[in-house]
């Protein structure tokens, strides 16, 4: 399995694909069958490897409870095996398959880890579309909203941050600043 060059005769060996033999001199190992091969071929599928399933995963998802069971390593008699005594056991519940939704009216989105977002302000689950207090209706922004009469919500939020009133452009004095007259 010699590779490389005349002054570097160690450096780089060759693809094992049959049809390959390429001289490559960063070589892929594959995990499973351990074989050499070039980027052409260092896949699984590329070099019909018949070892690909040894780091591989299996799971069933029961029909009853949508609740996902791993079968790694056991063959099709076994894994029905597995799934009679994941029925007969206290953990298969068919309550357990309906997915928690949205709660904002009229949105059917299922809520999963990657698409949930919590509201900072009412502390509700939502899904991402919904995450901003007024896409899901929040009650505390409802409240605070009706009680500003300011149009302008720049104003609002600036007279929020800094205890001013720009309503009435009435400015609170400072000891170091006069009050001017607009």
């Amino acid at each position: 399995m010699g590779g490389g060059t005349e002054a570097f005769p160690e450096l780089g060996s060759h693809c094992e694909q049959p049809d390959c033999r390429q001289l490559d001199f960063l070589p892929f190992t594959c995990d499973a069958c351990r074989k050499v091969f070039c980027i052409e071929h260092r896949s699984y599928k590329l070099h019909d490897c018949p070892k690909s399933d040894v780091s591989s995963r299996k799971v069933l998802v029961c029909e009853i409870c949508s609740t996902a069971i791993e079968t790694t390593g056991h063959n099709v008699e076994e894994e029905k095996k597995i799934l009679e005594r994941h029925e007969k056991s206290g953990d298969c519940d068919p309550k357990k398959k309906k997915k928690p939704t949205c709660p904002v009216r009229r949105c059917k989105e299922v809520l999963t880890f990657s698409n949930t977002a919590t509201c900072k302000i009412c502390r509700i689950k939502i899904c991402l579309k919904h995450r901003f207090p007024a896409d899901h209706a929040c009650d505390r922004v409802k409240l605070a909203s009706s009680s500003a009469t300011p149009k302008n919500k720049f104003l609002v939020a600036l007279a929020a941050r800094s205890g001013k009133d720009c309503g009435n452009k009435i400015v609170a004095p400072s000891s170091q600043q006069s009050v001017k007259a607009w």
